[in-house]
């Protein structure tokens, strides 16, 4: 099994719209896969209509009360499972530092699922934790969605130092340009033009589109609802990209 995060320090940026639409990229290619959102928001729960959390408390899952396979559940998308966000996550930093091995948490966790899923996917909340931690030590790829402007380069840089400070591994971030606006220069100009210090940058593009808002109302992804869109067929775009960098072939 491989894992695929989304993550970024900042929110609002489109990582949970391309979680969700990237699990069902890969479920349409016939990958059994699963996405655990670890954001007690719940947003990624929301678009693949789930909204009742977890049958147990998070605190039970880490004492081993129950397997995380146990709490995954069927999308009404053909080959998605959902585990779904859940309000304890809140307290997952203080679980993990009452484990002897805080940063291996996350890897113990997800073993069983091995066992059924082909790709799990991480829709994870945009803050540096010892989640955090667990999740850039367990995933093959860490998906960094930003828009083109000064302010979410300086965040993915400080992404960068905080993965060097802890000493963890830098080569699986692949930051990719969101809510694209073709109307605004700077965007244009990256686009043409990307600044150096974003290693690992993918060539698709995710654009400004009201069809990704749109997510809500419908509870879906746009590579569902909306499938010949300019938004979905940037969302497989990435998704093709990024099933090179986890291996499948």
């Amino acid at each position: 099994m491989r894992t695929l995060a989304f993550y970024n320090l900042k929110g609002g940026v489109g990582k949970t719209a391309a979680a969700v639409n990237l699990a069902w990229c890969a479920a349409r290619d016939g990958l059994a896969t699963c996405l655990w959102d670890l954001d007690p928001q719940g947003a990624a729960s929301w678009y693949l209509r789930d909204t009742t959390g977890l049958d147990i408390k998070a605190k039970k899952l880490l004492k081993g009360k129950d397997t995380l396979a146990s709490q995954s559940r069927p999308t009404e998308l053909p080959g998605l499972d959902l585990i779904p966000a859940d309000t304890t996550y809140r307290h997952l930093d203080r679980l993990f530092d009452d484990n002897d091995a805080p940063r291996e948490v996350l890897a113990q966790l997800v073993k069983p699922l091995a066992a059924r899923y082909d790709l799990l996917v991480l829709d994870c909340p945009p803050s540096f934790s010892r989640l955090s931690e667990n999740v850039f030590t367990l995933a093959d790829a860490v998906a960094v969605p930003l828009i083109p402007t000064p302010l979410s380069v300086r965040a993915f840089s400080q992404v960068m130092e905080f993965l060097a400070q802890k000493r963890l591994a830098e080569g699986r971030l692949f930051p990719f340009f969101s809510m694209v606006d073709k109307r605004r220069g700077l965007h244009r100009q990256w686009l043409d033009a990307p600044p150096q210090d974003l290693p690992n940058l993918l060539g698709a593009y995710v654009p400004y589109a009201s069809v990704v808002e749109q997510m809500g109302q419908h509870q879906s992804p746009v590579t569902q609802f909306a499938a010949h869109s300019p938004a979905a067929a940037a969302y497989q775009a990435l998704w093709e990209e990024l099933r090179v960098h986890l291996d499948f072939n």
